[in-house]
Protein backbone atom coordinates (compact mmCIF):
# COMPACT_ATOMS: atom_id res chain seq x y z
CA UNK A 1 0.00 0.00 0.00
CA UNK A 2 1.83 3.40 -0.48
CA UNK A 3 1.55 6.61 1.63
CA UNK A 4 -1.53 8.12 -0.60
CA UNK A 5 -4.67 6.40 -0.54
CA UNK A 6 -5.81 8.14 -4.24
CA UNK A 7 -3.22 5.83 -5.67
CA UNK A 8 -4.15 2.80 -4.18
CA UNK A 9 -7.66 3.77 -5.44
CA UNK A 10 -6.61 4.46 -8.64
CA UNK A 11 -4.81 1.11 -9.00
CA UNK A 12 -7.47 -1.23 -7.66
CA UNK A 13 -9.86 0.20 -9.80
CA UNK A 14 -7.28 -0.58 -12.80
CA UNK A 15 -7.21 -4.13 -11.57
CA UNK A 16 -10.83 -4.25 -11.55
CA UNK A 17 -11.40 -2.85 -14.82
CA UNK A 18 -8.73 -5.17 -16.15
CA UNK A 19 -10.22 -8.56 -14.76
CA UNK A 20 -13.67 -7.35 -15.71
CA UNK A 21 -12.59 -7.26 -19.22
CA UNK A 22 -11.13 -10.73 -18.91
CA UNK A 23 -7.38 -9.16 -19.52
CA UNK A 24 -4.23 -10.51 -18.05
CA UNK A 25 -1.54 -7.83 -17.25
CA UNK A 26 0.43 -8.56 -20.61
CA UNK A 27 -2.60 -7.91 -22.66
CA UNK A 28 -3.51 -4.44 -21.72
CA UNK A 29 0.43 -3.22 -21.86
CA UNK A 30 0.10 -4.56 -25.13
CA UNK A 31 -3.09 -2.69 -26.05
CA UNK A 32 -1.59 -0.06 -24.11
CA UNK A 33 1.51 0.37 -25.56
CA UNK A 34 3.54 -0.09 -22.73
CA UNK A 35 4.91 -2.89 -20.32
CA UNK A 36 3.39 -5.18 -18.20
CA UNK A 37 5.82 -4.10 -15.41
CA UNK A 38 4.28 -0.89 -15.73
CA UNK A 39 0.91 -2.02 -15.37
CA UNK A 40 2.09 -3.93 -12.67
CA UNK A 41 2.95 -0.77 -10.92
CA UNK A 42 0.25 1.60 -11.63
CA UNK A 43 -2.15 -1.41 -10.13
CA UNK A 44 0.24 -1.05 -7.02
CA UNK A 45 -0.53 2.52 -6.49
CA UNK A 46 3.37 3.01 -7.04
CA UNK A 47 3.18 5.66 -9.80
CA UNK A 48 0.59 6.74 -12.56
CA UNK A 49 0.80 9.85 -15.04
CA UNK A 50 -1.77 11.56 -16.67
CA UNK A 51 -0.63 10.62 -20.21
CA UNK A 52 -1.56 7.04 -18.79
CA UNK A 53 -4.91 8.34 -16.86
CA UNK A 54 -6.13 9.38 -20.42
CA UNK A 55 -4.97 6.31 -21.91
CA UNK A 56 -6.66 4.07 -19.86
CA UNK A 57 -9.92 7.04 -19.66
CA UNK A 58 -9.81 6.24 -23.36
CA UNK A 59 -9.22 2.24 -23.70
CA UNK A 60 -11.70 1.65 -21.04
CA UNK A 61 -14.21 4.23 -21.72
CA UNK A 62 -14.80 5.41 -18.18
CA UNK A 63 -15.71 8.87 -18.61
CA UNK A 64 -12.26 10.82 -17.58
CA UNK A 65 -12.78 8.42 -13.83
CA UNK A 66 -8.75 7.47 -14.14
CA UNK A 67 -8.10 11.32 -15.31
CA UNK A 68 -10.07 12.66 -12.18
CA UNK A 69 -8.56 9.65 -9.92
CA UNK A 70 -5.07 11.04 -10.85
CA UNK A 71 -6.10 14.27 -10.21
CA UNK A 72 -7.23 13.52 -6.53
CA UNK A 73 -3.70 11.65 -6.68
CA UNK A 74 -2.21 14.51 -7.60
CA UNK A 75 -3.44 17.34 -4.89
CA UNK A 76 -2.78 14.50 -2.06
CA UNK A 77 0.73 14.31 -3.27
CA UNK A 78 1.62 18.30 -3.65
CA UNK A 79 -0.19 18.47 0.07
CA UNK A 80 2.74 16.80 1.62
CA UNK A 81 5.33 18.66 -1.06
CA UNK A 82 4.40 21.98 -0.54
CA UNK A 83 4.72 22.80 3.25
CA UNK A 84 1.69 23.89 5.51
CA UNK A 85 1.20 27.50 5.71
CA UNK A 86 3.11 28.14 2.43
CA UNK A 87 -0.12 28.73 0.40
CA UNK A 88 -0.49 31.15 2.59
CA UNK A 89 2.62 32.78 2.83
CA UNK A 90 3.35 33.33 -1.15
CA UNK A 91 0.21 35.61 -0.67
CA UNK A 92 2.10 37.82 1.54
CA UNK A 93 5.53 37.54 -0.58
CA UNK A 94 3.97 39.27 -3.28
CA UNK A 95 3.16 42.79 -1.27
CA UNK A 96 6.29 42.87 0.66
CA UNK A 97 8.23 45.58 0.32
CA UNK A 98 11.42 44.21 1.78
CA UNK A 99 11.91 40.05 1.91
CA UNK A 100 15.00 39.03 4.03
CA UNK A 101 16.11 35.36 3.26
CA UNK A 102 18.50 32.98 4.27
CA UNK A 103 19.27 29.37 2.98
CA UNK A 104 20.75 26.45 5.01
CA UNK A 105 20.72 23.93 2.48
CA UNK A 106 19.44 24.57 -0.98
CA UNK A 107 18.80 27.82 -3.34
CA UNK A 108 15.90 29.34 -1.91
CA UNK A 109 13.07 29.00 -3.92
CA UNK A 110 12.27 32.64 -5.23
CA UNK A 111 15.90 32.56 -6.94
CA UNK A 112 15.94 28.90 -8.08
CA UNK A 113 15.89 27.99 -12.06
CA UNK A 114 13.62 25.68 -13.36
CA UNK A 115 15.92 23.24 -14.02
CA UNK A 116 17.25 23.06 -10.54
CA UNK A 117 13.43 23.59 -9.12
CA UNK A 118 12.73 20.58 -11.56
CA UNK A 119 15.47 18.63 -10.06
CA UNK A 120 14.04 18.71 -6.13
CA UNK A 121 10.67 18.50 -7.28
CA UNK A 122 11.01 15.80 -9.37
CA UNK A 123 12.91 13.49 -6.68
CA UNK A 124 9.49 13.97 -5.06
CA UNK A 125 6.52 14.41 -7.77
CA UNK A 126 8.86 12.18 -10.35
CA UNK A 127 7.34 13.53 -13.77
CA UNK A 128 4.29 15.16 -12.51
CA UNK A 129 6.50 17.77 -11.35
CA UNK A 130 5.63 20.49 -14.30
CA UNK A 131 3.11 22.22 -12.42
CA UNK A 132 4.85 22.94 -8.96
CA UNK A 133 7.87 24.13 -10.94
CA UNK A 134 5.73 27.03 -12.74
CA UNK A 135 4.27 27.92 -9.64
CA UNK A 136 7.83 28.08 -8.10
CA UNK A 137 8.78 29.90 -11.57
CA UNK A 138 5.81 32.69 -11.68
CA UNK A 139 6.97 33.60 -7.94
CA UNK A 140 9.39 35.69 -9.07
CA UNK A 141 7.22 38.07 -10.97
CA UNK A 142 7.44 40.79 -7.83
CA UNK A 143 10.62 41.51 -9.17
CA UNK A 144 9.01 42.59 -12.18
CA UNK A 145 6.70 45.20 -10.52
CA UNK A 146 7.05 48.87 -10.50
CA UNK A 147 8.49 48.53 -6.93
CA UNK A 148 9.83 45.61 -6.68
CA UNK A 149 10.58 44.48 -3.07
CA UNK A 150 13.74 45.11 -1.78
CA UNK A 151 15.53 41.41 -1.29
CA UNK A 152 18.64 40.47 1.29
CA UNK A 153 19.66 36.76 0.60
CA UNK A 154 21.84 35.34 2.79
CA UNK A 155 22.97 31.73 1.54
CA UNK A 156 25.19 29.21 4.02
CA UNK A 157 28.34 28.36 1.76
CA UNK A 158 27.44 24.72 1.33
CA UNK A 159 24.67 25.88 -0.59
CA UNK A 160 26.74 26.90 -3.51
CA UNK A 161 28.61 23.81 -3.51
CA UNK A 162 25.44 21.10 -3.15
CA UNK A 163 25.73 19.51 -6.80
CA UNK A 164 21.94 19.22 -7.28
CA UNK A 165 20.82 18.10 -11.00
CA UNK A 166 24.66 17.90 -12.23
CA UNK A 167 27.10 20.54 -13.38
CA UNK A 168 25.31 22.22 -15.87
CA UNK A 169 22.40 22.88 -13.96
CA UNK A 170 24.13 24.05 -10.89
CA UNK A 171 26.55 26.58 -13.45
CA UNK A 172 23.17 27.59 -14.31
CA UNK A 173 22.10 28.28 -10.79
CA UNK A 174 24.73 29.61 -9.94
CA UNK A 175 25.44 32.51 -12.84
CA UNK A 176 21.42 33.33 -12.59
CA UNK A 177 22.17 34.11 -8.28
CA UNK A 178 24.95 36.10 -10.20
CA UNK A 179 22.92 38.19 -12.09
CA UNK A 180 20.40 38.64 -9.78
CA UNK A 181 22.86 40.16 -7.37
CA UNK A 182 23.21 42.72 -10.32
CA UNK A 183 19.60 44.21 -9.68
CA UNK A 184 19.60 47.39 -7.40
CA UNK A 185 17.22 46.78 -5.65
CA UNK A 186 19.17 42.99 -4.58
CA UNK A 187 22.26 42.15 -2.49
CA UNK A 188 23.59 38.68 -2.06
CA UNK A 189 25.65 37.50 0.86
CA UNK A 190 27.16 33.99 1.95
CA UNK A 191 28.09 32.59 4.99
CA UNK A 192 31.53 30.74 4.63
CA UNK A 193 31.70 27.58 6.45
CA UNK A 194 34.74 29.59 8.45
CA UNK A 195 31.74 30.72 10.29
CA UNK A 196 31.86 27.54 11.73
CA UNK A 197 28.50 27.05 13.92
CA UNK A 198 26.14 30.07 13.38
CA UNK A 199 22.16 30.92 14.37
CA UNK A 200 21.13 29.71 10.90
CA UNK A 201 21.98 26.44 10.99
CA UNK A 202 18.68 25.24 12.87
CA UNK A 203 17.08 25.71 9.26
CA UNK A 204 15.95 28.05 6.69
CA UNK A 205 13.66 31.28 7.07
CA UNK A 206 12.57 34.10 5.61
CA UNK A 207 11.35 37.43 7.01
CA UNK A 208 9.02 39.88 5.46
CA UNK A 209 8.70 43.72 5.72
CA UNK A 210 5.43 45.57 4.61
CA UNK A 211 4.86 49.79 4.24
CA UNK A 212 1.41 49.47 6.05
CA UNK A 213 1.27 46.21 7.99
CA UNK A 214 3.36 44.27 10.42
CA UNK A 215 6.13 41.70 9.56
CA UNK A 216 5.53 38.22 8.99
CA UNK A 217 8.23 35.69 9.01
CA UNK A 218 8.07 32.04 7.52
CA UNK A 219 10.54 29.06 9.18
CA UNK A 220 11.66 25.56 7.43
CA UNK A 221 12.97 22.87 8.72
CA UNK A 222 13.09 19.19 8.00
CA UNK A 223 10.58 19.30 5.32
CA UNK A 224 8.19 21.04 7.65
CA UNK A 225 6.65 25.50 7.77
CA UNK A 226 5.28 27.44 9.65
CA UNK A 227 3.83 31.03 8.71
CA UNK A 228 4.46 33.01 11.58
CA UNK A 229 2.26 36.10 12.56
CA UNK A 230 2.71 36.85 15.82
CA UNK A 231 4.93 39.80 16.89
CA UNK A 232 7.54 38.33 19.37
CA UNK A 233 7.84 34.81 16.93
CA UNK A 234 8.90 37.33 14.05
CA UNK A 235 11.10 39.21 15.79
CA UNK A 236 13.14 36.51 16.86
CA UNK A 237 13.46 35.60 13.44
CA UNK A 238 14.60 39.03 12.90
CA UNK A 239 16.95 38.95 15.63
CA UNK A 240 18.57 35.27 14.26
CA UNK A 241 18.97 37.14 11.06
CA UNK A 242 20.89 39.67 12.13
CA UNK A 243 23.08 37.34 14.15
CA UNK A 244 23.55 35.39 10.84
CA UNK A 245 24.42 38.56 8.97
CA UNK A 246 27.06 39.30 11.16
CA UNK A 247 29.24 36.29 10.18
CA UNK A 248 28.40 37.32 6.27
CA UNK A 249 31.17 37.90 3.88
CA UNK A 250 30.58 41.29 1.99
CA UNK A 251 28.61 41.21 -1.22
CA UNK A 252 31.92 41.39 -3.72
CA UNK A 253 33.97 38.61 -2.05
CA UNK A 254 30.03 36.64 -1.97
CA UNK A 255 29.98 36.92 -5.38
CA UNK A 256 33.93 35.92 -6.30
CA UNK A 257 32.89 32.90 -3.92
CA UNK A 258 30.22 31.92 -6.62
CA UNK A 259 32.46 32.46 -9.23
CA UNK A 260 34.95 30.11 -7.82
CA UNK A 261 32.20 27.21 -6.93
CA UNK A 262 31.50 27.90 -10.78
CA UNK A 263 34.23 27.08 -12.08
CA UNK A 264 34.89 23.84 -9.88
CA UNK A 265 32.30 22.18 -11.46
Amino acid sequence: MSENRARDFFGDELRRKRKAAGLTGKELADALGCTPQWVSTLENGRKASEQSAHDLDTFFKTDGLFHRMWELAMEIEIQTVVPPGFTEYVGYEKRADRIRIFSTNLVSGLFQTDAYARTIISAIMGSDAARLVTERMERKSIFDRDDPPHTFLVLDESVIHRNVGGAEVMREQLDYLLEAAQHPRMELQIVPYTAGYHAGLTGSFIVLGFEDAPEVAYTESSGEGMLLRQPDRVALQAVTWDLIQCHTLPSRESLAMIRDAMEQL
